[in-house]
Protein backbone atom coordinates (compact mmCIF):
# COMPACT_ATOMS: atom_id res chain seq x y z
CA UNK A 1 0.00 0.00 0.00
CA UNK A 2 1.34 3.43 -0.99
CA UNK A 3 0.80 5.95 1.81
CA UNK A 4 0.71 9.11 -0.29
CA UNK A 5 -0.79 12.20 1.27
CA UNK A 6 -2.94 13.90 -1.32
CA UNK A 7 -2.64 17.29 0.37
CA UNK A 8 1.15 17.19 0.20
CA UNK A 9 1.44 15.46 -3.17
CA UNK A 10 -1.51 17.09 -4.92
CA UNK A 11 0.56 18.51 -7.76
CA UNK A 12 3.30 15.94 -7.53
CA UNK A 13 4.31 14.46 -10.86
CA UNK A 14 5.81 11.60 -8.88
CA UNK A 15 2.40 10.71 -7.46
CA UNK A 16 0.68 10.90 -10.81
CA UNK A 17 3.40 8.87 -12.52
CA UNK A 18 3.18 6.18 -9.84
CA UNK A 19 -0.59 6.08 -10.23
CA UNK A 20 -0.26 6.01 -14.01
CA UNK A 21 2.08 3.01 -13.83
CA UNK A 22 -0.33 1.11 -11.59
CA UNK A 23 -3.23 1.86 -13.95
CA UNK A 24 -1.15 0.69 -16.92
CA UNK A 25 -0.47 -2.63 -15.22
CA UNK A 26 -4.19 -3.20 -14.75
CA UNK A 27 -5.42 -2.04 -18.16
CA UNK A 28 -2.74 -3.54 -20.40
CA UNK A 29 -1.44 -7.00 -19.55
CA UNK A 30 -1.20 -10.56 -20.85
CA UNK A 31 -4.91 -11.10 -20.33
CA UNK A 32 -6.38 -8.03 -21.98
CA UNK A 33 -6.05 -4.52 -23.36
CA UNK A 34 -8.85 -2.65 -21.64
CA UNK A 35 -7.95 0.87 -22.81
CA UNK A 36 -11.08 1.36 -24.95
CA UNK A 37 -13.39 0.43 -22.08
CA UNK A 38 -11.43 2.58 -19.61
CA UNK A 39 -11.93 5.57 -21.89
CA UNK A 40 -15.65 4.75 -22.00
CA UNK A 41 -15.90 4.54 -18.20
CA UNK A 42 -14.36 7.99 -17.80
CA UNK A 43 -16.60 9.39 -20.52
CA UNK A 44 -19.79 7.93 -19.06
CA UNK A 45 -18.82 9.07 -15.56
CA UNK A 46 -18.46 12.64 -16.79
CA UNK A 47 -21.12 12.77 -19.51
CA UNK A 48 -24.03 13.01 -17.07
CA UNK A 49 -23.23 16.67 -16.37
CA UNK A 50 -25.92 19.32 -16.74
CA UNK A 51 -24.60 22.89 -16.76
CA UNK A 52 -28.04 24.31 -15.89
CA UNK A 53 -27.82 23.04 -12.31
CA UNK A 54 -24.23 21.68 -12.12
CA UNK A 55 -25.54 18.18 -11.44
CA UNK A 56 -23.80 15.02 -12.60
CA UNK A 57 -20.23 14.88 -13.85
CA UNK A 58 -17.10 13.04 -12.79
CA UNK A 59 -16.99 14.14 -9.15
CA UNK A 60 -18.44 11.59 -6.73
CA UNK A 61 -18.08 8.45 -8.90
CA UNK A 62 -21.87 8.19 -8.80
CA UNK A 63 -21.89 5.25 -11.21
CA UNK A 64 -21.34 3.13 -8.09
CA UNK A 65 -24.98 3.75 -7.14
CA UNK A 66 -28.45 3.15 -8.55
CA UNK A 67 -30.02 4.05 -10.88
CA UNK A 68 -26.85 5.05 -12.76
CA UNK A 69 -25.18 1.74 -11.94
CA UNK A 70 -27.76 -0.25 -13.91
CA UNK A 71 -28.30 2.27 -16.71
CA UNK A 72 -28.30 0.28 -19.95
CA UNK A 73 -25.81 2.74 -21.44
CA UNK A 74 -23.28 1.59 -18.81
CA UNK A 75 -23.63 -2.13 -19.51
CA UNK A 76 -20.35 -3.98 -19.05
CA UNK A 77 -18.46 -1.12 -17.45
CA UNK A 78 -18.31 -2.93 -14.12
CA UNK A 79 -15.39 -4.87 -15.63
CA UNK A 80 -13.22 -1.74 -15.51
CA UNK A 81 -14.53 -0.84 -12.06
CA UNK A 82 -13.38 -4.24 -10.82
CA UNK A 83 -10.04 -4.09 -12.67
CA UNK A 84 -9.23 -0.83 -10.90
CA UNK A 85 -10.11 -1.96 -7.38
CA UNK A 86 -6.45 -2.96 -6.71
CA UNK A 87 -5.38 0.54 -7.75
CA UNK A 88 -7.68 2.02 -5.12
CA UNK A 89 -6.21 -0.34 -2.52
CA UNK A 90 -2.68 0.66 -3.51
CA UNK A 91 -3.58 4.37 -3.36
CA UNK A 92 -6.24 4.64 -0.62
CA UNK A 93 -5.97 8.44 -0.46
CA UNK A 94 -6.92 8.79 -4.13
CA UNK A 95 -10.65 8.81 -4.81
CA UNK A 96 -12.37 6.27 -7.03
CA UNK A 97 -13.64 9.22 -9.06
CA UNK A 98 -10.04 10.29 -9.72
CA UNK A 99 -8.96 6.77 -10.61
CA UNK A 100 -11.77 6.32 -13.11
CA UNK A 101 -11.16 9.71 -14.72
CA UNK A 102 -7.39 9.33 -14.84
CA UNK A 103 -7.72 5.83 -16.31
CA UNK A 104 -9.68 7.28 -19.20
CA UNK A 105 -7.13 10.03 -19.73
CA UNK A 106 -4.07 7.79 -19.73
CA UNK A 107 -5.84 5.07 -21.77
CA UNK A 108 -5.82 7.49 -24.71
CA UNK A 109 -2.06 7.94 -24.35
CA UNK A 110 -1.46 4.20 -23.82
CA UNK A 111 -3.23 3.56 -27.15
CA UNK A 112 -1.01 5.98 -29.07
CA UNK A 113 -3.12 9.10 -28.75
CA UNK A 114 -2.33 12.53 -27.32
CA UNK A 115 -1.51 13.25 -23.71
CA UNK A 116 -4.65 14.47 -21.93
CA UNK A 117 -4.01 17.12 -19.23
CA UNK A 118 -5.31 15.86 -15.91
CA UNK A 119 -5.28 16.79 -12.24
CA UNK A 120 -6.33 14.88 -9.15
CA UNK A 121 -8.74 16.10 -6.50
CA UNK A 122 -12.20 14.60 -7.11
CA UNK A 123 -14.04 13.21 -4.12
CA UNK A 124 -16.13 10.13 -3.44
CA UNK A 125 -18.38 12.01 -1.04
CA UNK A 126 -22.10 11.30 -1.40
CA UNK A 127 -23.90 13.48 -3.92
CA UNK A 128 -27.20 13.16 -5.81
CA UNK A 129 -27.06 10.49 -8.51
CA UNK A 130 -28.06 12.01 -11.86
CA UNK A 131 -31.07 10.52 -13.64
CA UNK A 132 -30.58 8.00 -16.41
CA UNK A 133 -30.97 9.09 -20.02
CA UNK A 134 -28.37 11.85 -20.09
CA UNK A 135 -25.84 9.98 -22.24
CA UNK A 136 -26.03 10.14 -26.06
CA UNK A 137 -28.35 7.75 -27.90
CA UNK A 138 -26.36 6.38 -30.85
CA UNK A 139 -29.56 5.77 -32.84
CA UNK A 140 -30.23 9.51 -33.11
CA UNK A 141 -28.92 12.31 -35.33
CA UNK A 142 -27.21 15.69 -35.31
CA UNK A 143 -29.76 17.64 -33.27
CA UNK A 144 -29.72 15.00 -30.55
CA UNK A 145 -25.93 15.34 -30.34
CA UNK A 146 -26.23 19.10 -30.01
CA UNK A 147 -28.87 18.75 -27.33
CA UNK A 148 -26.89 16.25 -25.22
CA UNK A 149 -23.46 17.82 -25.61
CA UNK A 150 -24.86 21.34 -25.43
CA UNK A 151 -26.30 20.48 -22.02
CA UNK A 152 -22.71 19.82 -20.94
CA UNK A 153 -21.36 23.01 -22.52
CA UNK A 154 -19.73 21.72 -25.72
CA UNK A 155 -19.81 23.40 -29.13
CA UNK A 156 -19.99 21.74 -32.57
CA UNK A 157 -16.24 21.37 -32.98
CA UNK A 158 -15.87 19.80 -29.54
CA UNK A 159 -18.74 17.40 -30.30
CA UNK A 160 -16.93 16.13 -33.38
CA UNK A 161 -13.62 15.88 -31.52
CA UNK A 162 -15.14 13.82 -28.71
CA UNK A 163 -16.92 11.59 -31.23
CA UNK A 164 -13.44 10.73 -32.47
CA UNK A 165 -13.10 8.58 -29.37
CA UNK A 166 -14.82 5.93 -31.50
CA UNK A 167 -11.41 5.34 -33.04
CA UNK A 168 -10.88 3.10 -29.99
CA UNK A 169 -12.95 0.02 -29.28
CA UNK A 170 -15.97 -1.59 -30.88
CA UNK A 171 -19.70 -2.13 -30.36
CA UNK A 172 -20.98 -5.29 -28.68
CA UNK A 173 -24.52 -6.42 -29.38
CA UNK A 174 -24.93 -7.81 -25.87
CA UNK A 175 -24.20 -4.37 -24.39
CA UNK A 176 -25.42 -1.64 -26.73
CA UNK A 177 -27.40 -3.61 -29.31
CA UNK A 178 -24.95 -2.50 -32.01
CA UNK A 179 -22.14 -4.62 -33.42
CA UNK A 180 -18.73 -4.07 -34.96
CA UNK A 181 -15.64 -1.86 -34.93
CA UNK A 182 -15.27 1.60 -36.45
CA UNK A 183 -11.65 1.11 -37.52
CA UNK A 184 -9.30 -1.58 -38.75
CA UNK A 185 -7.32 -1.45 -35.49
CA UNK A 186 -9.67 -0.72 -32.58
CA UNK A 187 -6.80 -0.72 -30.08
CA UNK A 188 -4.94 2.19 -31.71
CA UNK A 189 -5.87 5.82 -31.15
CA UNK A 190 -5.45 7.74 -34.42
CA UNK A 191 -7.65 9.53 -36.95
CA UNK A 192 -8.71 6.36 -38.79
CA UNK A 193 -12.27 6.85 -37.58
CA UNK A 194 -12.56 10.14 -39.47
CA UNK A 195 -10.77 8.80 -42.55
CA UNK A 196 -13.16 5.87 -42.71
CA UNK A 197 -16.21 8.02 -42.02
CA UNK A 198 -15.44 10.66 -44.63
CA UNK A 199 -13.75 8.62 -47.36
CA UNK A 200 -15.77 5.40 -47.43
CA UNK A 201 -19.27 4.74 -48.71
CA UNK A 202 -21.68 3.70 -45.98
CA UNK A 203 -24.97 1.88 -46.43
CA UNK A 204 -27.51 0.47 -43.94
CA UNK A 205 -26.50 -2.96 -42.71
CA UNK A 206 -28.94 -5.77 -43.39
CA UNK A 207 -29.20 -7.65 -40.12
CA UNK A 208 -31.48 -8.39 -37.19
CA UNK A 209 -30.31 -5.46 -35.06
CA UNK A 210 -30.97 -1.69 -34.93
CA UNK A 211 -30.09 0.63 -37.80
CA UNK A 212 -26.35 0.92 -38.30
CA UNK A 213 -24.15 1.30 -41.35
CA UNK A 214 -21.45 -0.80 -42.95
CA UNK A 215 -18.68 -0.23 -45.50
CA UNK A 216 -18.42 -2.07 -48.86
CA UNK A 217 -16.33 -4.82 -47.25
CA UNK A 218 -18.96 -5.44 -44.61
CA UNK A 219 -16.33 -5.43 -41.86
CA UNK A 220 -16.62 -1.94 -40.38
CA UNK A 221 -19.40 -0.08 -38.60
CA UNK A 222 -20.82 3.41 -38.30
CA UNK A 223 -23.79 4.34 -36.11
CA UNK A 224 -26.47 6.93 -36.94
CA UNK A 225 -24.74 9.51 -34.73
CA UNK A 226 -21.50 8.87 -36.64
CA UNK A 227 -23.17 9.36 -40.01
CA UNK A 228 -24.61 12.62 -38.68
CA UNK A 229 -21.07 13.98 -38.48
CA UNK A 230 -20.71 13.38 -42.21
CA UNK A 231 -24.10 14.70 -43.33
CA UNK A 232 -24.53 17.72 -41.07
CA UNK A 233 -23.02 20.82 -42.77
CA UNK A 234 -21.33 22.14 -39.63
CA UNK A 235 -20.10 18.83 -38.26
CA UNK A 236 -18.79 17.65 -41.63
CA UNK A 237 -16.34 20.55 -41.99
CA UNK A 238 -14.60 19.56 -38.76
CA UNK A 239 -14.80 15.83 -39.51
CA UNK A 240 -13.10 16.48 -42.86
CA UNK A 241 -10.41 18.53 -41.13
CA UNK A 242 -9.68 15.72 -38.69
CA UNK A 243 -9.58 13.14 -41.48
CA UNK A 244 -6.97 15.22 -43.28
CA UNK A 245 -4.88 16.31 -40.29
CA UNK A 246 -4.37 13.95 -37.36
CA UNK A 247 -2.38 16.53 -35.40
CA UNK A 248 -5.34 18.92 -35.33
CA UNK A 249 -7.62 16.11 -34.17
CA UNK A 250 -5.18 15.12 -31.43
CA UNK A 251 -4.91 18.70 -30.20
CA UNK A 252 -8.66 19.27 -30.18
CA UNK A 253 -9.47 15.90 -28.64
CA UNK A 254 -6.95 16.40 -25.84
CA UNK A 255 -8.56 19.69 -24.85
CA UNK A 256 -12.18 18.54 -25.26
CA UNK A 257 -11.68 15.24 -23.43
CA UNK A 258 -9.82 17.00 -20.64
CA UNK A 259 -12.72 19.44 -20.35
CA UNK A 260 -15.14 16.51 -20.28
CA UNK A 261 -13.30 14.85 -17.41
CA UNK A 262 -13.55 18.09 -15.42
CA UNK A 263 -17.32 18.43 -15.69
CA UNK A 264 -19.05 18.64 -12.36
CA UNK A 265 -15.88 19.75 -10.59
CA UNK A 266 -15.27 23.38 -11.54
CA UNK A 267 -17.74 24.85 -9.07
CA UNK A 268 -15.99 23.41 -6.02
CA UNK A 269 -12.20 23.95 -6.09
CA UNK A 270 -9.97 22.23 -5.35
CA UNK A 271 -12.11 19.25 -6.30
CA UNK A 272 -10.84 19.45 -9.86
CA UNK A 273 -8.16 22.09 -10.40
CA UNK A 274 -7.70 21.06 -14.02
CA UNK A 275 -11.00 22.75 -14.85
CA UNK A 276 -9.34 26.18 -14.65
CA UNK A 277 -6.43 24.93 -16.76
CA UNK A 278 -8.85 23.71 -19.44
CA UNK A 279 -10.81 26.97 -19.46
CA UNK A 280 -7.54 28.92 -19.63
CA UNK A 281 -6.47 26.93 -22.68
CA UNK A 282 -9.89 27.61 -24.19
CA UNK A 283 -9.39 31.34 -23.53
CA UNK A 284 -6.01 31.33 -25.28
CA UNK A 285 -7.37 29.37 -28.23
CA UNK A 286 -10.30 31.73 -28.81
CA UNK A 287 -8.00 34.75 -28.53
CA UNK A 288 -6.10 33.39 -31.53
CA UNK A 289 -9.36 33.37 -33.51
CA UNK A 290 -10.46 36.82 -32.37
CA UNK A 291 -13.63 35.69 -30.62
CA UNK A 292 -14.25 38.01 -27.67
CA UNK A 293 -17.62 36.38 -26.99
CA UNK A 294 -16.05 32.96 -26.46
CA UNK A 295 -13.17 34.46 -24.48
CA UNK A 296 -15.63 36.18 -22.15
CA UNK A 297 -17.42 32.87 -21.64
CA UNK A 298 -14.12 31.19 -20.72
CA UNK A 299 -13.36 33.98 -18.25
CA UNK A 300 -16.77 33.55 -16.64
CA UNK A 301 -16.01 29.84 -16.20
CA UNK A 302 -12.79 30.66 -14.36
CA UNK A 303 -10.07 30.96 -17.01
CA UNK A 304 -6.78 32.49 -15.90
CA UNK A 305 -6.33 35.32 -18.39
CA UNK A 306 -2.62 35.54 -17.53
CA UNK A 307 -1.94 31.85 -18.21
CA UNK A 308 0.76 30.69 -20.61
CA UNK A 309 1.04 27.74 -22.96
CA UNK A 310 3.25 25.12 -21.37
CA UNK A 311 5.33 24.44 -24.47
CA UNK A 312 5.86 28.04 -25.62
CA UNK A 313 5.18 30.40 -22.73
CA UNK A 314 2.84 32.38 -24.97
CA UNK A 315 -0.13 34.25 -23.54
CA UNK A 316 -3.50 35.08 -25.04
CA UNK A 317 -2.18 38.58 -25.76
CA UNK A 318 0.69 37.11 -27.78
CA UNK A 319 -1.83 35.18 -29.87
CA UNK A 320 -4.19 38.09 -30.44
CA UNK A 321 -1.34 40.36 -31.55
CA UNK A 322 0.29 37.69 -33.72
CA UNK A 323 -2.96 37.23 -35.67
CA UNK A 324 -3.70 40.98 -35.84
CA UNK A 325 -6.91 40.96 -33.81
CA UNK A 326 -6.93 44.64 -32.85
CA UNK A 327 -10.31 44.50 -31.10
CA UNK A 328 -9.21 41.51 -29.03
CA UNK A 329 -5.94 43.18 -28.05
CA UNK A 330 -7.72 46.40 -27.02
CA UNK A 331 -10.15 44.46 -24.83
CA UNK A 332 -7.30 42.57 -23.18
CA UNK A 333 -5.28 45.69 -22.47
CA UNK A 334 -8.20 47.89 -21.37
CA UNK A 335 -10.59 45.54 -19.59
CA UNK A 336 -8.36 42.66 -18.53
CA UNK A 337 -5.29 44.81 -17.80
CA UNK A 338 -2.90 42.27 -19.31
CA UNK A 339 0.81 43.01 -19.09
CA UNK A 340 2.13 43.81 -22.60
CA UNK A 341 5.73 43.15 -21.55
CA UNK A 342 5.40 39.41 -20.88
CA UNK A 343 7.99 37.44 -22.84
CA UNK A 344 7.47 33.95 -24.20
CA UNK A 345 10.15 31.25 -24.02
CA UNK A 346 11.88 32.79 -27.06
CA UNK A 347 11.98 36.13 -25.30
CA UNK A 348 9.40 37.67 -27.63
CA UNK A 349 6.79 40.10 -26.35
CA UNK A 350 3.51 40.71 -28.15
CA UNK A 351 5.26 43.73 -29.67
CA UNK A 352 7.89 41.48 -31.27
CA UNK A 353 5.13 39.38 -32.84
CA UNK A 354 3.22 42.36 -34.19
CA UNK A 355 6.41 43.97 -35.52
CA UNK A 356 7.35 40.85 -37.46
CA UNK A 357 4.16 41.08 -39.53
CA UNK A 358 3.91 44.86 -39.65
CA UNK A 359 0.65 45.05 -37.72
CA UNK A 360 0.80 48.83 -37.39
CA UNK A 361 -2.35 49.39 -35.32
CA UNK A 362 -1.33 46.65 -32.91
CA UNK A 363 2.15 48.13 -32.53
CA UNK A 364 0.79 51.62 -31.88
CA UNK A 365 -1.70 50.38 -29.29
CA UNK A 366 0.92 48.30 -27.49
CA UNK A 367 3.28 51.26 -27.29
CA UNK A 368 0.42 53.42 -26.04
CA UNK A 369 -0.24 50.81 -23.34
CA UNK A 370 3.34 51.07 -22.14
CA UNK A 371 5.01 48.16 -23.87
CA UNK A 372 8.77 48.41 -23.40
CA UNK A 373 10.27 48.55 -26.91
CA UNK A 374 13.79 48.12 -25.53
CA UNK A 375 13.15 44.49 -24.51
CA UNK A 376 15.30 42.05 -26.46
CA UNK A 377 14.40 38.48 -27.30
CA UNK A 378 16.76 35.50 -27.02
CA UNK A 379 18.24 36.42 -30.38
CA UNK A 380 19.18 39.80 -28.96
CA UNK A 381 16.61 41.63 -31.08
CA UNK A 382 14.32 44.48 -30.09
CA UNK A 383 10.92 44.77 -31.77
CA UNK A 384 12.31 47.51 -34.02
CA UNK A 385 15.13 45.24 -35.14
CA UNK A 386 12.65 42.46 -35.83
CA UNK A 387 10.65 44.88 -38.00
CA UNK A 388 13.78 45.70 -40.01
CA UNK A 389 14.68 42.01 -40.39
CA UNK A 390 11.22 41.30 -41.78
CA UNK A 391 11.27 44.36 -44.06
CA UNK A 392 8.50 46.28 -42.33
CA UNK A 393 9.82 49.87 -42.66
CA UNK A 394 6.60 51.60 -41.54
CA UNK A 395 6.52 49.57 -38.35
CA UNK A 396 10.23 50.16 -37.76
CA UNK A 397 9.74 53.90 -38.21
CA UNK A 398 6.91 53.95 -35.66
CA UNK A 399 9.05 52.09 -33.16
CA UNK A 400 11.96 54.43 -33.76
CA UNK A 401 9.79 57.51 -33.43
CA UNK A 402 8.06 56.29 -30.29
CA UNK A 403 11.10 55.01 -28.53
CA UNK A 404 14.09 56.52 -30.22
CA UNK A 405 15.50 53.09 -30.99
CA UNK A 406 18.48 53.17 -33.28
CA UNK A 407 17.78 50.82 -36.16
CA UNK A 408 20.56 48.54 -37.31
CA UNK A 409 22.18 49.19 -40.66
CA UNK A 410 21.38 46.42 -43.14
Amino acid sequence: MSEYNLDNDFSSSFLKNALKTEIWNKLVNQKANACPMAMRVAWHSSGTFDKSDNSGGSDGATMRFEPEKSDGANAGLHIIHDLLIPVKKEFPNISTADIWAMSGAVAVEFAGGPSVPFSLGRSDSPKPVPPNGRLPDASQGAEHLREVFGRMGFNDREIVALSGGHTLGRCHKVRSGFDGAWTQNPLKFDNSYFKNLMDMEWKPREWDGPLQYTDPSGTLTMLPTDIALKTDPSFSVTARLYADDESVFFSDFSLAYSKLLSLGCESAPPACPHAREAFSAEFRDHSMHGSIEHCRAAVEKGADVHSREKNSGRTALHKACYWNHTHMMSWMLTDLKLDPNVQDYNGDTALHDASMFGHVKIVEALLEAGCDRSIKNKSGKTAAEVAVDYEKPETAAILKGKGGVELPVV
